[in-house]
């Protein structure tokens, strides 16, 4: 089983920032992708970003060039830096195996990020 540990969100006015961590344990294996969703508050979770083992990234339009993720292997960590954040960014935040869709069925408790002034 795979386990996911979200961390890192919080409430921040429009325009700020937040970094996301996301550790993740378990029988994952060396080569997998890693990537980010979110669920706002009433819709359907979407993708945020991906990543491979080797670093090629995949980002949602709405987020591109505002975020960036990236990871640590040796950790067995993925990071989510956020930037010039927008009220419509507001949703929880969850990590898995996957480049576009999520490949596990489990999912962490997610980390809320709340963009509100």
């Amino acid at each position: 089983q795979v386990q996911f540990r979200e961390s890192g969100g919080g409430l921040v006015q429009p325009g700020g920032s937040l970094r996301l961590s996301c550790a993740a344990s378990g029988s994952i294996g060396t080569l997998y992708s890693m990537g980010w969703w979110r669920q706002p508050p009433g819709k359907q979770r979407e993708l945020v970003a991906g990543i491979t083992s080797r670093g090629s990234t995949n980002y949602a339009d709405s987020v591109k060039g505002r975020f960036t993720i990236s990871r640590d292997n040796a950790k067995n960590t993925v990071y989510l830096e956020m930037n010039s954040l927008k009220p419509e960014d507001t949703a929880v935040y969850y990590c898995n195996v996957g480049f576009i869709m999520p490949t596990t069925p489990y999912w962490g408790q997610g980390t809320q990020v709340t963009v509100s002034s």
